[in-house]
């Protein structure tokens, strides 16, 4: 699958982790970065990486910071994004099956890499069940003006 992943510096280390646990299990990554512990602005990051899953170059993506929050708030603002931020995988599987999410936040501080992946992987089994979640689905897209 192809997956685009962005951190701030608070979520710089665990976006390392997570970029080579996907590259070994043979997705393809696009990193957005940041690339250092160094102090950014995640509003840039999230941004990128929520357009490029808005216009489907990247069907899912992950994002990273501090809290979640702050990427979370980015990533939603762009029409198209249903990003989720989750800590554990029954959490993120529920956000596939039944609001179709496809960024999947995590909170640098709160979710270890272990945790993280086992998260990761629950969300990236899940599958969308459609039915009477695909109507809110689309209510949440009427709502954004699709």
């Amino acid at each position: 699958m192809r997956i685009v992943i962005g951190a701030d510096h608070g979520g710089f280390k665990l976006k390392e982790s997570l970029v080579k646990f996907l590259k070994a299990k043979g997705h393809a990554v696009k990193d957005m970065g940041t690339f250092s512990e160094e102090a950014c602005d995640y509003p840039v990051i999230g941004y990128e990486a929520a357009k490029l899953v808005a216009a489907k170059a990247y069907p899912r993506g992950i994002l990273i910071c501090k809290t979640g929050i702050g990427m979370s708030m980015v990533a939603n603002k762009v029409k198209g994004v249903r990003a989720a931020l989750c800590d554990r995988p029954d959490i993120a599987r529920s956000s596939k099956e039944h609001n179709d999410s496809n960024i999947l936040v995590f909170a640098a501080n709160i979710v270890t890499p272990s945790k993280a992946k086992k998260i990761l992987e629950a969300w990236l089994m899940a599958k969308h069940l459609g039915g009477r979640h695909a109507r809110r689905v689309s209510q949440i897209k009427k709502i954004e003006g699709f």
